[in-house]
């Protein structure tokens, strides 16, 4: 089964008038999608290649090819630099598209060599979104739950040859990647951060708690999620507050991108398929409407608690509680629903039979609700 990614004419369009870049993770498909372009001839050049690094430095490439993919160039030493040198003596001509399996949106902080001379994209996993009309959103959603969404590990149906990919794929970006992007000695401690984290997920976490049992520092903890974030292993979602300051200071919860990577089989797994499709939209939003939309968790003093809020252009949108059966609407769903008027409060409830609704909110079936999401 093929299948045209969601960001595919978007990343057309912006190529013809300036570099558009494309991060992601690993195997999510940047590839395939650059190389599917509606373009007549293109050239790709990997970094991670000898030879053809060797033609990235030396500038050796055609001219007159339609597209020119780089992928991996954030690897080069002050590619920023590098890469606007050629856009302001060559233009796009032949377009030019980065691609690469590491955070590039930090161009948008601080010194920005890139600045006006860019588009950026983030592309995510399959969603039961960007499934639909493929596979039934029920199948879509089982599928993401037990295999997770990469297109190799949820397009072979196995779950024996998931399991094979994630040990390997994981293994590329720990002694890879990693590597490339800091020196980290303990890698083996990044491993078993990432297996604490898994029987994490959907929780609030500590920064204090992990190190202790890691035996490294606090500090050592936060820099190490921090660069499993930059490279698309996990991301964060902290607490909903009108004061920035002080809702970072509060514990975040930490979700994979590979859903098939969470240790629980239940509500952990559902609850981190959908952060994944909220985010999904929410920096689809971002990337080809230049939307602010942000993700984020609510929790009061009282305890009360919602797993997700999203926000466009700092107003509230969707406030949403995920349940593996619990029909009835959530108390806590219903007690910020009333006080924060959010657009709509859901409810999300694993093979749920019948819709419900009443003044506060509705209460849906998990799989039916994203599959209406916009990507």
């Amino acid at each position: 089964m093929t299948t045209k990614r969601y960001l595919s004419d978007f990343i057309a369009t912006d190529l013809d008038k300036k570099i558009t870049l494309l991060s992601g993770p690993r195997q999510s498909g940047k590839t395939t999608l650059s190389k599917a372009l509606p373009f007549t001839s293109m050239e790709y050049l990997n970094f991670d290649e000898v030879g053809q690094r060797r033609q990235i430095i030396s500038k050796n490439w055609s001219r007159m090819a339609d597209l020119l993919i780089f992928d991996e160039l954030h690897k080069m030493t002050k590619w920023k630099s590098w890469i606007k040198g050629i856009y302001d003596t060559e233009g796009v001509r032949p377009r030019i598209l980065v691609t690469g399996s590491a955070r590039l949106d930090v161009f948008r902080k601080g010194s920005d060599s890139l600045a006006g001379r860019h588009f950026l994209y983030r592309m995510h996993p399959f969603s039961v979104a960007e499934l639909r009309g493929i596979d039934h959103p029920e199948d879509a959603l089982e599928g993401i739950m037990s295999r997770g969404g990469f297109p190799e590990p949820y397009l072979s149906k196995s779950e024996m040859d998931s399991k094979r990919w994630r040990m390997s794929h994981l293994d590329v970006i720990l002694r890879q990647d990693l590597l490339d992007l800091e020196q980290v000695k303990n890698i083996v401690g990044v491993e078993t951060l990432i297996e604490l984290l898994a029987n994490r997920v959907g929780s609030k976490i500590s920064f204090r708690n992990l190190a202790q049992d890691l035996q490294v520092t606090p500090q050592t903890v936060q820099r190490w999620v921090l660069l499993l974030e930059r490279l698309f292993v996990i991301f964060l979602v902290r607490p909903y507050s009108k004061n920035l300051a002080r809702a970072l200071l509060k514990e975040p919860k930490i979700y994979f991108y590979d859903t098939g990577r969470v240790s629980e089989a239940g509500g952990a797994k559902l609850e981190n398929v959908v952060a994944c499709a909220l985010l999904k939209r929410a920096n689809f939003l971002t990337d080809t409407q230049g939307s602010k939309c942000e993700l984020y968790y609510l929790r009061d003093r009282e305890k009360r608690e919602v797993d997700f809020l999203t926000t466009k252009d700092n107003k509230l949108e969707f406030m949403v509680e995920v349940k593996t059966s619990d029909d009835q609407f959530s108390p806590s769903l219903r007690y910020f629903s009333e006080r924060l008027t959010p657009t709509a409060a859901i409810q999300l409830v694993h093979k749920l039979g019948r819709s419900s609704s009443n003044k506060f909110g509705s209460v849906q079936n998990a799989a039916s609700w994203l599959a209406t999401l916009e990507a």
